[in-house]
């Protein structure tokens, strides 16, 4: 199995796709590094690779929008799988470099974000450039091309570029984490195990009031938790939005499976992006009535009722 991810080596994708794989070296040529979130998805979508690994939510700094909206839109891909990876972030420079010296930074906004405070704390004056992936901060370092002094990374990449560690463990939070998904074109959905997670993003019609509380309700009667649901644009004129959400449960789930007939009743347009393992193996408390003995319990009694009157 090939697989696409958001390189270069040395990120956290390439960190991600290593244990997802259970591989040590990212120089596998099952890993194939793309430059962005959107050329990871377009190879899988071309089939270039059978796979692709994206970055969908930290939990610090929240959901990545482009993976959001590359998903919501253009050539259907489905999610298989979920890898969630702790997040250490750490200073790094070429050789000889003192902390003193360090007047430029380069790193991913979300990285930025999450190391502010120590930021602040230890190099106030220094000024920080946004890069397109921590790890090309720290190959431009390594390479020599870079007009900046220091990169912020994990320490994956300087063991990969040969930099030296100046600050270790630098992150604002301690317990900071974040949630890749991993990606192919539709074909067979993996097993129910009953600990899954199904994904969507939810189109509703134009001007129709209130439109998130039929979407709850859907879910809400037939005792479907949601774990994530957010509103993005969909870039086609002002104030026209969809939803993207994360529920607990599989589509083979019944309690599940009726719901998602409900959102094709009230939603302009479902678009279903998978169900796959949970990361975490926790199952849903399911409520009285929900289960999927409850759902064939209720459909038998209707049956007799249509046949006896």
């Amino acid at each position: 199995m090939t697989i696409a991810y958001l390189g270069p080596r040395g990120s956290f994708a390439d960190a991600a796709t290593r244990a997802y794989l259970g591989i040590d070296a990212s120089d596998s040529p099952a890993m194939v590094p793309a430059t962005s979130v959107q050329a990871a998805l377009d190879a899988a979508r071309a089939g270039e690779v059978d796979r692709a690994l994206v970055p969908i939510e930290n939990s610090v700094e929240g959901s990545v929008s482009v993976t959001l909206d590359e998903l919501a839109n253009g050539k259907r891909l489905v999610i298989v799988d979920e890898v969630v990876l702790p997040v250490q972030f750490a200073l790094m420079a070429r050789a000889g470099t003192n902390l003193s010296d360090v007047k430029r930074i380069a790193t991913h906004p979300h990285a930025q974000a999450q190391v502010r405070r120590w930021l602040e704390a230890n190099l106030p004056y220094a000024t920080v450039i946004p890069s397109m992936s921590t790890a090309a901060a720290a190959a431009a370092i390594a390479d020599g091309s870079a007009p900046f002094d220091a990169a912020i990374a994990q320490n994956l990449a300087a063991d990969i570029y040969g930099l030296e560690v100046l600050a270790d463990e630098i992150g604002d939070t301690a317990d900071a984490f974040t949630r890749f998904v991993v990606v192919q074109l539709p074909g067979s959905l993996p097993a129910p195990t009953g600990a899954d997670k199904t994904t969507l993003s939810l189109f509703i019609h134009q001007d129709q009031p209130g439109a998130l509380l039929a979407i709850l309700t859907e879910f809400a009667i037939r005792g479907v938790n949601m774990t994530r649901i957010e509103s993005r644009p969909t870039r086609k004129q002002l104030g026209d939005y969809y939803f993207s959400v994360d529920i607990e449960g599989h589509v083979a789930d019944a309690r599940v499976a009726e719901a998602l007939m409900g959102l094709h009743r009230v939603c302009l347009d479902v678009r279903f992006l998978g169900s796959y393992p949970r990361h975490d193996g926790k199952t849903p408390v399911l409520r009285a009535g929900v289960t999927d003995a409850d759902f064939s319990e209720a459909q038998e009694w209707l049956r007799k009722l249509k046949e006896n009157g």
